[in-house]
């Protein structure tokens, strides 16, 4: 491999919100944190290259974008899924949630119903309440170990609730599915026919695992142009979340423009100039450091697994199909949403993602980034098997 991963590189006193903020998060001193989506691995040679030459530069004035940015974002969506995006769709924001939280006020009114599936992004609850609307949840149902949509519930709640927007996680955190194009057209037959405008976050669609493909909402369902939105951004898939830096595609112009009107009122002027450049270097030169990042984390999930089938068989893996997060089952251990949050963050002195977060009905998961050196992973699981022994 061209790029060594298992380098640890301290980040501590590095403004990182995920090693240096466990006392402000109300986190005791001493955990491991594998909670938020951010990874250990320095972002690849291109980005830093192309940061470091604007850094050089020394002129940070207000910035914009020319024809060769949208040709890097819609080319990297094109080759990699077949997507045919057309420049004017494109909208940059300074993240997802933002513009989730936007599009929220654009399309639909206050006390309208904004439907989610649990356990998902709990943002995505946040910012429909925060904004005055009811969050309709439609619940995915578990077989087998496998999660699903329950199409009849949800087309059931979205009559009964005069549901406006649907907030669609594809891939799927934390559960880790990566829908089938059935599926999709399932959830977009549904959504027109209802006159539902749908939200799709599309932030994790670069990681599949084998076997698995993600398909961008719009390519599936065209005949939904009209209400929906497709959420971008090149902060997970190469580690630039601290750069603020989303591409949002909004195929109907009237909707485009409401959403624009939208973000006029918030006095939004633009995106930060260093991470436009990243996310530019990152569409263009980025392709071979994805691919290694994905093999390495492909085997910190594999060590996972094996180590839970050794030496914890009782916390069940739900198989992930994407994403670099490892959705893992409690409940064997027969403990209490509050009591398995507190062995692991007392007890284990890990800083995970407790499942309650994502919804109710994840109160005995737990998430885990695998984002993170084989030595930090190994460590966490070790941690957390002297804390279920003990």
């Amino acid at each position: 491999m061209t790029y060594d991963f298992d380098r640890e590189i301290d980040r501590r006193g590095t403004l990182s919100i995920k090693w240096d903020f466990a006392r402000e998060f109300g986190k005791p001193e001493g955990v491991l944190p594998l909670w938020v989506a951010d990874m250990d691995f320095p972002a690849p040679d291109c980005v830093n290259a192309a940061l470091r030459a604007a850094a050089d530069h020394g002129i940070y004035g207000y910035s914009d974008v020319k024809e060769d940015y949208a040709d890097a974002v819609i080319g990297w969506f094109s080759r990699f899924f077949g997507w045919k995006a057309e420049r004017e769709w494109l909208v940059k924001t300074p993240g997802v949630v933002f513009a989730i939280a936007n599009a929220v006020r654009a399309f639909t009114e206050a006390g309208d119903a904004v439907m989610i599936t649990p356990p998902v992004y709990y943002p995505f609850k946040n910012v429909a309440e925060a904004n005055g609307r009811r969050v309709i949840e439609s619940e995915l149902v578990i077989e087998n170990g496998r999660y699903r949509m329950d199409f009849c519930d949800i087309e059931r709640k979205i009559v009964d609730n005069n549901v406006k927007m649907f907030i669609f996680c594809s891939p799927h955190n934390p559960v880790g599915r990566v829908w089938t194009k059935d599926e999709i057209r399932t959830l977009g037959s549904i959504c027109r026919s209802r006159g539902v405008f749908v939200v799709s976050d599309e932030i994790h669609c670069d990681f599949t695992l084998p076997g698995h493909t993600h398909r961008i909402f719009d390519s599936v369902c065209p005949e939904n142009r009209e209400r929906v939105m497709i959420c971008t951004a090149p902060s997970k898939s190469f580690n630039l979340a601290g750069l603020g830096c989303s591409n949002i595609f909004i195929p109907d112009k009237s909707a485009r423009e409401s959403f624009e009107r939208e973000l006029s009122k918030n006095g939004f002027g633009g995106v930060n100039k260093m991470g436009l450049v990243a996310a530019q270097a990152a569409y263009t030169g980025g392709e071979e450091w994805l691919r290694e990042v994905k093999t390495y984390m492909r085997a910190n999930l594999d060590f996972l697994r094996d180590y839970l089938r050794e030496y914890l068989p009782e916390v069940r893996l739900v198989e992930p199909e994407g994403t670099y997060f490892a959705w893992l089952d409690f409940s064997a251990l027969g403990l209490s949403p509050k009591e398995l949050d507190a062995l692991v963050l007392n007890r284990a002195k890990l800083w995970l993602d407790a499942g309650s977060i994502f919804g109710e009905c994840g109160g005995q998961y737990q998430r885990v980034v695998l984002a993170c050196t084989r030595k930090t992973l190994a460590e966490a699981l070790e941690r957390l098997r002297r804390a279920v022994r003990g």
